[in-house]
């Protein structure tokens, strides 16, 4: 590849990764109902004639946005149990990495859950910006799954656990759903006296009872 090409290449990846940020800017500030591609045009300085050769449509950009929050949480994973030598300590920092996800990044969450309840419903299926965001998060999901396997092998989770792909997808559901039920229904969860933390505490202490071994005697 010559210089000039190279060097074009480069450019184009930059203004493509420009694009994004600014898309993802909108994203944070003002919910991803209301972004409109005039708006990344505006705040990229860009005509928006040239903002559809890099992304096809507000999906196209979704897309890329999604595939950027699901590398984000596999690097949040890796970290959590980085710091823990317990498998079923890598599975209790990998469900407190993905809260603070949630908490410090929700844009980026909604984004995922977006993807996640239209996955093969939007127009972009199978497209390479698709098969991307899932490539992304099956990273994620291999993870917890080395994760939960390591737990087996030394012991700190129960080897009857099950099927280690069927256990991670229903890790992940649960705690998706909690954190969802926390955000949304709030209110009514408090009147009957549990906040937010005390439910995320208790219901993460209660899947690692159930992961861990059964007590002798």
């Amino acid at each position: 590849m010559s210089d000039i090409i190279e060097r074009r290449e480069e450019e184009r990846e930059r203004r493509r990764t420009d694009i994004i940020d600014a898309a993802e800017a909108l994203y944070a500030e003002k919910g991803w109902d209301a972004v409109t591609m005039d708006q990344v045009a505006r705040a990229t300085r860009l005509s928006r004639a040239l903002l559809y050769v890099y992304f096809s449509d507000k999906n196209d950009l979704h897309l890329a946005i999604v595939e950027r929050a699901m590398k984000a949480l596999s690097r949040r994973f890796l970290g959590a149990i980085n710091e823990h030598h317990l498998g079923i300590d890598k599975l209790g920092a990998i469900g407190h990495a993905y809260l603070a996800f949630s908490r410090e990044a929700p844009h980026l969450f909604d984004a995922c859950s977006r993807f996640q309840i239209h996955q093969g419903n939007r127009a972009g299926e199978g497209s390479h910006a698709e098969a991307a965001c899932i490539a992304a998060g099956e990273e994620a999901h291999a993870v917890v799954v080395a994760a939960l396997l390591s737990g087996i092998e030394d012991g700190s989770v129960r080897r009857d656990v099950g099927d280690a792909d069927a256990v991670c997808i229903a890790l992940w559901a649960f705690s998706h759903g909690l954190i969802q039920l926390a955000s949304t229904k709030a209110a009514s969860i408090s009147r009957i006296g549990v906040d937010g933390e005390k439910l995320m505490d208790q219901s993460l202490a209660l899947v690692m009872y159930s992961l861990a071994p059964p007590q002798a005697g």
